[in-house]
């Protein structure tokens, strides 16, 4: 591979690594509550027995979550407009 391929390769790379990172910079209660469900699937997936199957619906239940505040985040970075930063219900 000659050094102009790798070198755009290379930048391409990060620049794929580090977009999402920017998307996400700028929201922070956005992050803290990703962080927060991303502890609590883990509580969830260390707590013993099934509980009649209500841990298994839970983890579906924070899976869902998660999967929800990424997408929010990602329209975020995708939609700037005049209400950006202004809190929402």
């Amino acid at each position: 591979m000659n050094t102009t391929k790798t070198w755009f390769l290379s930048a391409w790379m990060a620049a794929a690594v580090a977009m999402p990172l920017a998307a996400q910079a700028d929201q922070p209660a956005m992050e803290a509550a990703l962080r927060h469900l991303e502890q609590a699937r883990g509580s969830l997936q260390n707590a013993t027995v099934d509980k009649g199957g209500h841990r298994r619906k839970a983890l579906k239940a924070v899976d869902a979550a998660i999967a929800e505040v990424k997408a929010g985040m990602a329209f975020d970075a995708r939609h700037s407009g005049p209400n950006e930063g202004k809190r929402k219900p």
